[in-house]
């Protein structure tokens, strides 16, 4: 099996026709099944195209052979919405078939999701109360918008993903996030978790030590080398690998949201891009299984 965007998509939608089979619809069916509405959303994300409008004219022209329907803009944009929870399971169901799912070892870390730059748009926006204004560290800037928290394995599959407002507390939302899913960890006895120093605190540790879990993060200035600490620089680097990828080839800063509902499906895109490519590279024996090279052109 080849490494390329029409093979990928072939393969992914017979994996989401198989898992998605025998739903009915109320009424007349669309003539875009959910099936081709989910490769064409990763095809999007794939090839780097954030403008939806621009995206529709580029796959009337070159995909028209895959695709013997595509709606028009306002249509492709409402049902891409209403897919937010199709979209999440299809990504829990690509990385449940590989064998990263397994891993015993996570890495978690939160990037900025800006959403607006402008005064009027912070204050306007239909996102005000969601988003809000956040410092990012690893930019030494300010910017308003959300925050991405992604739980992934050290190759890059997602594991749980979720948006929040800036202003919180990273160690109080990634517990809220295993507590939603808490078989994720139970499932996992001897299950690692490698964060940063901002997830120092003794109440998250002790949370986790609840779960089963074992938080491995850097050592304060003001603390003993912790047991392990040795072996988190190699692997701290993956998750900014993980994050470079969502933003400098999915384009995730990008996203071009403007509601609730538009934000997080776009963001959820491009998470499903990048677990669709690591799927399909598994599944094909590629050696680098997070490499987009063939699959954005």
């Amino acid at each position: 099996m080849t490494t390329d965007l029409n093979t990928l998509l072939t393969a992914l939608y017979v994996k989401i026709d198989d898992e998605i089979a025998g739903r009915r619809w109320l009424g007349r069916p669309p003539l875009l099944t959910d099936s081709e509405l989910v490769c064409l959303a990763v095809a999007q994300a794939l090839l780097g195209c954030a403008s939806e409008a621009r995206w529709l004219r580029f796959a009337h022209a070159r995909l028209a052979g895959m695709f013997p329907y595509l709606p028009q803009r306002p249509g492709y944009n409402k049902r891409l919405r209403s897919a937010l929870p199709l979209v999440k399971r299809i990504i829990r169901m690509l990385a449940a078939d590989t064998d990263f799912w397994l891993d015993d070892v996570w890495i978690a870390d939160s990037t900025p999701v800006e959403c607006g730059r402008s005064r009027p748009t912070a204050q306007r926006s239909n996102l005000a109360g969601w988003a809000s204004y956040g410092y990012c560290r690893s930019h030494s800037r300010w910017f308003w918008g959300l925050r991405l928290y992604l739980i992934c394995t050290p190759s890059g599959m997602p594991i749980t993903w979720a948006l929040a407002n800036p202003k919180l507390d990273e160690r109080e939302v990634v517990a809220a996030m295993l507590d939603v899913d808490p078989d994720l960890a139970a499932e996992r006895p001897g299950l690692m978790l490698i964060a940063d120093k901002g997830f120092r605190a003794r109440w998250f540790e002790h949370d986790l030590r609840l779960r089963g879990v074992q938080l491995l993060r850097p050592s304060m200035r003001s603390e003993p080398a912790r047991p392990g600490e040795h072996l988190l620089k190699p692997v701290r680097q993956l998750i900014e690998s993980v994050n470079d990828t969502l933003k400098g080839q999915l384009d995730l800063e990008r996203h071009g949201g403007r509601t609730f509902e538009g934000v997080a499906v776009r963001v959820a895109q491009r998470i499903l891009a990048m677990a669709a490519a690591i799927w399909h590279n598994h599944r094909t024996g590629q050696p680098i299984t997070r490499s987009l090279t063939a699959f954005d052109h």
